[in-house]
């Protein structure tokens, strides 16, 4: 089975996560594709494969060195690569339809009747003229967010087993539910998975390379109002709605996703839920930089200081908590994880493009977790939608790299 027939097969199974689920994996049907999976690397003859009750997969590939060999095959270090199977609740994942659109001409694309993904609209497109893409029907996405890493872990792993010529350590493959909604690494077993560094397959497309993302924290914020019959309302009322929106208000209009790039933090309205009697905002907090992190929400506290202030205190709520991370605090000390990837994308000829990353993965909280995990790019473009594709040789490339950094690991000093 090639790369291409992997990732094909991997995108037939719905995998969507679920935000508002109190289980784990959030969706029972992850654990249907966690089981084809680990299926699939027993027969491809890993070792050490073990699916665990939440939906997390850990597999081997055994060391080909000899203690003869110029490192020694106790020295070479244990390394690792991740990749998540659900996908985005976004965008439905149920029936997907993926076409293949060989050497692609630049031209406007038509998924199905209706539906096109143009060059105009998704000028990333552009950058894979003469490439082979594949594509979505128009109506779900495409689940190369993140079935595309695993497929090119698998496959990599595979050539290596073909290559024996290619000396390698130990390396340790994991892949996980749950990343989409923030919970990816929360049960993942950092001890059990027994690396000096690990490298997430999460990234977009071909050449990034990402070792600095977002700190994260959730903002919950209730407002408690008071129903009145509005003709009887003056003095009594207290408008949960009216309030919802003047909270909102607080927040600065030019530091949101719309307005907001690189290194430039936000805060992000994702839900209103409100009535007379109460209403609850939820927001996510982003910003690169710890200080800025902290002030921010700090901002969001004193808001809601202000607002009971002016209607009595418990009238405004503000419940702040902690996602994730910036990786860079615990890469930035482990700089050899990095240098290697820039020497594997070099010999592989791809160009890296090393970027902050406008979001976070799984790898920034096992960073915290004492495993240095950066992000490496998968090929993927226009994640969680209809228009998603990705390019076969960018998932090739990949491949390649993976590789490469396997082989440039066993040769690695401290």
């Amino acid at each position: 089975m090639n790369i291409i027939e992997r990732f094909l097969n991997y995108t037939k199974f719905d995998t969507q996560s679920a935000e508002d689920s109190q289980t784990v994996p959030s969706t029972a049907k992850q654990l249907v594709f966690a089981e084809y999976l680990k299926n699939e690397l027993e027969h491809e003859g890993f070792d050490d494969v073990e699916l665990d009750d939440k939906g997390y997969i850990y597999a081997t590939l055994k060391s080909n060195l000899k203690k003869s060999d110029s490192n020694g095959a106790e020295k070479v270090p244990t390394i690792g690569f991740i990749s998540h199977y659900d996908t985005s609740p976004d965008c439905s994942g149920a029936g997907v339809n993926a076409q293949i659109l060989n050497n692609y001409d630049g031209s406007d694309i038509t998924l199905s009747e209706g539906i096109v993904s143009s060059p105009k609209k998704f000028p990333e497109l552009l950058q894979h003229i003469g490439e082979d893409l594949i594509v979505t029907d128009g109506h779900t996405l495409l689940g190369a967010d993140d079935k595309a890493g695993i497929a090119e872990i698998v496959q990599a792993m595979i050539y290596l087993q073909e290559h024996k010529e290619i000396k390698h350590g130990k390396i340790r493959i994991a892949f996980n539910p749950d990343e989409e909604i923030g919970m990816g690494a929360h049960h993942f077993d950092v001890e059990k998975f027994g690396c000096d560094w690990a490298y997430t397959m999460d990234g977009g497309d071909v050449g990034e390379l990402e070792f600095e993302n977002f700190n994260a924290a959730s903002a919950k914020v209730s407002i408690k109002g008071v129903s009145v019959h509005p003709g009887y309302a003056k003095g009594k009322m207290i408008n949960a709605n009216a309030l919802a929106a003047e909270f909102a208000a607080m927040l600065p209009a030019d530091e949101t996703p719309e307005t907001t790039e690189g290194y430039q933090g936000f805060y992000h309205l994702l839900s209103i839920n409100s009535n007379i009697e109460q209403a609850k905002l939820s927001y996510i907090i982003r910003d690169h930089d710890r200080d800025k992190f902290e002030a921010r929400k700090r901002f969001v506290q004193r808001c809601a200081e202000q607002m009971n202030e002016k209607y009595g205190e418990g009238a405004v709520e503000a419940v702040v908590s902690d996602q994730y991370y910036n990786m860079k605090e615990k890469i930035d000390s482990q700089m050899h994880v990095i240098d290697l990837v820039l020497k594997a994308m070099q010999e592989t000829g791809v160009a890296p493009k090393v970027r902050p990353i406008r979001g976070g993965t799984d790898g920034a909280q096992l960073s915290f977790r004492g495993l240095p995990c950066p992000n490496i790019f998968a090929g993927g473009v226009n994640f969680h939608g209809p228009y998603e594709f990705v390019s076969i040789q960018s998932m090739e490339k990949a491949m390649q790299v993976i590789v490469k950094i396997c082989e440039l690991t066993a040769k690695y000093t401290d």
